[in-house]
C-alpha cells in the first residue's frame, strides 16, 4: 500500500521512522490518562493508570506499532529467507488502524455525549486528545516509510508443533474478542470494537501472517476444527450466566447451521434457491407437532434424536417435492420457482387452522408452549452448575446446537470431498459439459436439494424446542434472502466463510437495533462493497478467487505462488 510517491519515501524515510516511533510512544502512554470525565460514555475510561477494555485494545495497537517500528530498524532474517515480515507495510496498517480506531472513539464520545446531555466532546479529557495526536503523528511518519517487499513468512518452514500452537493462540484470541464484543451492551462500544477487529485483520494481512496461517491451517485442519469447537464449548463460561447474550449467540448458530445446508445447494451445486427458509420451517413445525405441547395436534412422546431425524426427513421430502418438477430449469427461473415455494409453504401453514384446512398448525397462532427437552434426565429448561460455571437455559440449547452444527459440518465436508461433491462442482461450473461427461445432473441436483433440506430440517427441530413456539411468520421470504446473503458474503462452497458470513448478518442486526430504521440500508451497502472489492466472499477457495479476478495478474501470481508454497511444504522431498 503506497500513499506518497516512492521519491518522497526515499528522501524522508529515515526521519519519518523517528517521527512514527515518537507517535507510537505517545499512543502507548495515552491509555494511562483519563479519556472522559464520566463513566456514562462507552465503557469507563475516566480512571488514570487503570485502562478500560476499549483503552486496552488501543494499547495493544500502540504496542504492536511501536514493536514493528523498532524491529524494522534492524530487520529479521531466518536463514536464506529475507523480508520475513513486511515491516513497513505493517507499520502503516497499524498506524492507520490506530488512527481509525481512536477517530471512532472520538466520534462516539461526541455523539453519546450530546445525546446524554454531557456536552459532546466537552466530556473528553486530555488522554483522548493525546491518543489522537499520537495516532496522527505515527500515521504521518508511517506513510513516508518505503514500501516493503512482499513478506516471505509463508515460505519459511516451521515445525508442526509451532503451527499447532499458533492456531490454538488464534482461536483463543478469537474467543476472547467474541466474548468481549458480545458483552458490550452499548451500540457505540460495539461499533468501536468492530473497527478494532477490522484494523487487526488488516495488520495481520500486512505482516504476511495471514499467508502463513493459511498454510498452517491446510496442514492442521483437524487440529483447528477441534480447537474451534473447544473454544465454542467454552464460550458460555465467559458470559457469567447471562441468558440474554446466549440467546443471541444461539440464534446465530441456528442461522449458521441453516446457511451451511443452503451452502450445499448454492455453493456446491450452484442452484439458486430463494425459498430455503421453508425447509427450516418444515423441520420446526414437524418437531412442534410431535412435541408434548398441549397445543400439538399429534402429541407423541418420541426420543429427541428420533424427532430430529423425522424432522430432517420431512424437510428432505419437501426438497424432493419441489425439486422433482422444477430442477429441469435453472438460473432466474429456478429462483422464481423456489421463491414461490417458500411463500406457498408459509401460506399453507397459515391455512392449516381448522377452517381453511385441517387443524394441524393452528394457523397464524402456530404451536406455542413447546416443553423443554429432557434428555437422559438432563432438563434443558433449567440452569445447571458445572464446575462452578452457571449454564443457563439458552446455554443448554447453544451447546446442543453446537453438536448439531458439528454433524452438519461433518456431512458437508464429506460430501464436498466425495465423488458426489465433485459432481456438484462440475454442475456448478458447466452443467452441459458435466452432462456430456456422463454426470447424472438431474439426480445430483435433486440430491443436493434433498440433502440441504435434511440439514435445515435438523436445525429447525432444535429451533422449535429452543424458541418454545413455532409460527408461520418466522419463515418469511426476507429470511431466505438473509441466508443466501450469508453464503455469498462468507464465501460459497466453504465452511468457515459461511459461518463468518452468518455470524455477521445475524449478530450485527441484534447489536445495531439503535439503527433500526437504517439496518437494511447498512446491510445493502455492505453487500455492494463486497461485490465490488471481494466478490468471492470473505473466505474463498482458489478456484473462485481466480474466477472473479481472472484479469488480475498480480492476484493470479499470488495464488500460483501460494499453491507452489503449499506443494513444497506438503512435499518436502519433491514428490508429486
Amino acid at each position: 500500500m503506497t500513499i506518497v510517491s516512492p521519491e518522497l519515501q526515499s528522501r524522508y524515510g529515515k526521519p519519518a521512522r523517528i517521527v512514527a516511533i515518537v507517535g507510537a510512544a505517545i499512543m502507548v502512554f495515552a491509555p494511562m490518562v483519563p479519556w472522559v470525565y464520566t463513566g456514562k460514555i462507552l465503557d469507563d475510561m475516566r480512571r488514570a493508570f487503570d485502562p478500560s477494555g476499549l483503552q486496552i485494545l488501543f494499547e495493544l495497537v500502540a504496542l504492536v506499532l511501536l514493536g514493528v517500528l523498532v524491529t524494522s530498524m534492524f530487520g529479521v532474517k531466518l536463514g536464506k529467507y529475507k523480508n520475513v515480515v513486511a515491516w513497513n507495510s505493517t507499520a502503516l496498517a497499524a498506524s492507520l488502524g490506530g488512527l481509525g480506531y481512536i477517530a471512532a472513539i472520538v466520534l462516539a464520545v461526541a455523539v453519546v455525549g450530546s445525546q446524554k446531555g454531557l456536552g459532546g466532546l466537552a466530556a473528553a479529557e486530555p488522554g483522548l486528545w493525546i491518543a489522537l495526536a499520537g495516532s496522527v503523528i505515527a500515521s504521518a511518519g508511517s506513510v513516508f516509510l518505503r514500501k516493503s517487499p512482499r513478506a516471505t513468512l509463508a515460505k519459511v518452514p516451521s515445525p508442526a508443533w509451532v503451527q499447532i500452537l499458533a492456531l490454538v493462540a488464534v482461536v483463543a484470541m478469537v474467543l476472547f474478542m467474541a466474548a468481549f464484543a458480545v458483552n458490550l451492551t452499548e451500540v457505540e462500544s460495539f461499533l468501536v470494537c468492530c473497527v478494532f477487529i477490522v484494523a487487526a485483520v488488516f495488520v495481520f494481512r500486512a505482516t504476511g501472517v495471514m499467508g502463513w496461517l493459511s498454510i498452517a491451517t491446510a496442514n492442521n485442519r483437524k487440529v483447528l476444527m477441534l480447537a474451534a469447537f473447544a473454544a465454542a464449548f467454552i464460550f458460555p463460561a465467559t458470559q457469567d450466566g447471562s441468558d440474554a447474550n446466549m440467546t443471541v449467540v444461539a440464534q446465530v448458530l441456528i442461522f449458521a447451521g441453516t446457511a451451511l445446508g443452503l451452502n450445499i445447494v448454492v455453493g456446491l451445486a450452484g442452484l439458486l434457491d430463494m425459498g430455503y427458509i421453508a425447509f427450516l420451517g418444515a423441520g420446526a413445525f414437524t418437531a412442534a407437532v410431535l412435541s408434548r405441547s398441549a397445543y400439538a395436534t399429534f402429541s407423541i412422546d418420541l426420543p429427541f434424536p428420533v424427532v430430529v431425524l423425522i424432522s430432517g426427513t420431512v424437510a428432505a421430502l419437501f426438497g424432493l417435492l419441489i425439486g422433482s418438477p422444477t430442477l429441469r430449469v435453472s438460473g432466474d427461473y429456478l429462483a422464481i420457482v423456489t421463491l414461490a415455494f417458500g411463500e406457498i409453504f408459509r401460506i399453507t401453514m397459515v391455512n392449516l387452522d381448522g377452517t381453511d384446512g385441517p387443524n394441524i398448525t393452528h394457523g397464524s397462532n402456530g404451536i406455542p408452549a413447546i416443553p423443554n427437552l429432557d434428555f437422559f434426565g438432563f432438563d434443558f429448561g433449567k440452569s445447571h452448575e458445572i464446575f462452578g460455571i452457571t449454564i443457563t437455559r439458552q446455554a443448554n440449547y447453544y451447546l446442543l446446537l453446537l453438536v448439531v452444527i458439528a454433524i452438519v459440518i461433518a456431512v458437508f465436508a464429506n460430501l464436498n470431498h466425495s465423488r458426489i461433491g465433485r459432481g456438484w462442482v462440475a454442475i456448478r461450473e458447466d452443467e452441459m459439459a458435466a452432462e456430456a461427461m456422463g454426470v447424472n445432473t438431474f439426480t445430483l441436483k435433486l440430491l443436493a436439494f434433498a440433502g440441504g433440506a435434511f440439514l435445515a430440517g435438523m436445525v429447525g427441530a432444535v429451533k422449535a424446542y429452543k424458541d418454545t413456539s413455532v409460527t408461520p411468520d418466522q419463515f418469511v421470504f426476507l429470511e431466505s434472502c438473509f441466508l443466501l446473503s450469508a453464503v455469498v458474503l462468507g464465501g460459497m462452497g466453504t465452511v468457515m466463510g459461511v459461518l463468518i458470513g452468518a455470524t455477521i448478518l445475524k449478530l450485527l442486526p441484534e447489536k445495531l437495533r439503535f439503527f433500526d430504521d437504517y439496518r437494511m440500508l447498512i446491510f445493502g451497502a455492505l453487500l455492494v462493497v463486497m461485490m465490488r472489492f471481494r466478490p468471492e466472499g470473505i473466505v474463498a477457495d482458489e478456484r473462485r478467487q481466480m474466477e472473479f479476478h481472472d484479469e488480475d495478474e498480480e492476484l493470479a501470481d499470488e495464488v500460483e505462488e501460494e499453491l507452489v508454497t503449499h506443494h513444497d511444504l506438503l512435499n518436502p522431498e519433491g514428490g508429486k
